[in-house]
C-alpha cells in the first residue's frame, strides 16, 4: 500500500502540491488525472523518491519514503515523463546498467533480462543502439528499465506521451499486462487512456485533490451535472418557446435550459440538472397541459466529469 498524509511541495513560496492525503491499495491501477501544472508529476516524483516533499508523510509498502528513500526505491519502478535513456548504449547494455544501479547482482540481471525483454517486446531491438530506435520503442525501453528489478509498485508518468495511435494501443496492452503483477500508478491527460486502463482515478487541480474514485463514482457524485433532453409539442400561444422554457426552468434540480431546436414535430430542450429529475420534468410538462413527445437522459461521461471538477477548481481560485 502507498499512503500519503498531508503531503505538500513548495518551490520558494509557490505551492505545487497539497496538502493532499490518499491511499493506494496493493494490486490497484490508479490514474492521476489533471491539466498541466495540476501537481500530477510532483506527486509521482515524491512517491518515486525523486523529489523530497516540503511537508507531510509518504509510506510505500510500509516504509517511510522520506526517512528511507533507498529502501523505497527498491520497491518502486519509475518511468519519468522524459525517460532517463543513454542513447549511445545498446538496449541490453542499458538494461544491465539500470539493474546494477538498483543493487542487482550481475547474475540476477542475467536471469531477469530475457524476461524483461519479452514483457516489453524488445527482443527484435535488444542489440540495437537506443539512438536508432523510434519514440515508441524508446518508451518501451523506459518501461523495461522501470521493471528490471521486478518492483512491487510501478509509476508511469505520461507513458503514452508523443506516441502515435498504433503505439498508444501497444503501450496500453503492455500496461494491461503489467497490471497482473504490479500496483500501477499512471499520470495522463488523455482521458480515454485513463478510462480504459485504470481501476480508480485521482483528479488533481492546482495541487489539490478534486475527486477520488472509479469513473462511475466520480460521474455519480452529488455535484454531477446530468443532461435531460425533453421534446414538447409547441402549444398554440403567443410565445410557445418562452412558455415551455418557463415550465422547465421551474422544475427542482434544473440548472439551466438551453435554446430549443426542432425535432420530430416538436421543440427539444436540453436541460442541465443536478439530479435525475426526469419524473419531475415529465410531470411538470403534463400539468402545464403540454404534449410530451420524448424524454431522454444522459449521465455525464469522464470528459464531462473531468471538465466539471477542474472547472470548479479554477473558479474557486
Amino acid at each position: 500500500m502507498i499512503r500519503a498524509s498531508n503531503l505538500s511541495k513548495f518551490y520558494g513560496g509557490k505551492r505545487a502540491l497539497g496538502p493532499v492525503s490518499f491511499e493506494i491499495k496493493d494490486g490497484e491501477t490508479v490514474g492521476f488525472l489533471g491539466l498541466n501544472g495540476a501537481g500530477k508529476t510532483t506527486a509521482l516524483r515524491i512517491m518515486a523518491c525523486d523529489l523530497r516533499p516540503s511537508g507531510g508523510t509518504i509510506e510505500v509498502g510500509g516504509v517511510d519514503a522520506v526517512a528511507q528513500p533507498h529502501e523505497v526505491r527498491k520497491r518502486i519502478g519509475f518511468l519519468p515523463e522524459n525517460p532517463p535513456l543513454y542513447t549511445d548504449m545498446v538496449v541490453t547494455d542499458y538494461l544491465r546498467f539500470a539493474g546494477e544501479l538498483r543493487g542487482m547482482s550481475k547474475a540476477e540481471v542475467k536471469r531477469r533480462l530475457p524476461e524483461v525483454l519479452e514483457i516489453a517486446d524488445l527482443g527484435d531491438v535488444a542489440s540495437d543502439q537506443i539512438a536508432t530506435l523510434s519514440h515508441g520503442y524508446r518508451q518501451r525501453v523506459g518501461v523495461a528499465q522501470a521493471i528490471v528489478h521486478d518492483p512491487k509498485f510501478l509509476i508511469l508518468d505520461e507513458p503514452t506521451r508523443g506516441l502515435d495511435p498504433v503505439q498508444i494501443v501497444e503501450m496500453r496492452n503492455l500496461i494491461h499486462d503489467l497490471k497482473q503483477n504490479h500496483t500501477v500508478l499512471i499520470s495522463s491527460h488523455i482521458l480515454t487512456e485513463i478510462s480504459q486502463t485504470c481501476d480508480r482515478l485521482l483528479v488533481l487541480g492546482r495541487g489539490k485533490i478534486l475527486g477520488v474514485g472509479s469513473e462511475q463514482d466520480l460521474a455519480t457524485s452529488e455535484t454531477e451535472i446530468r443532461q435531460v433532453t425533453v421534446t414538447v409539442r409547441p402549444p398554440s400561444s403567443d410565445d410557445p418557446r418562452g412558455q415551455i422554457r418557463t415550465v422547465l426552468a421551474a422544475v427542482d434540480g434544473v440548472k439551466s435550459v438551453a435554446d430549443p431546436y426542432e425535432q420530430g414535430g416538436g421543440l427539444a430542450y436540453a436541460l442541465e440538472t443536478t439530479k435525475d429529475c426526469r419524473a419531475d420534468v415529465g410531470r411538470a410538462v403534463v400539468q402545464a397541459k403540454l404534449d410530451l413527445l420524448k424524454l431522454d437522459y444522459a449521465r455525464s461521461e469522464l470528459e464531462n466529469t473531468f471538465i466539471r471538477l477542474v472547472g470548479g477548481a479554477d473558479a474557486s481560485n
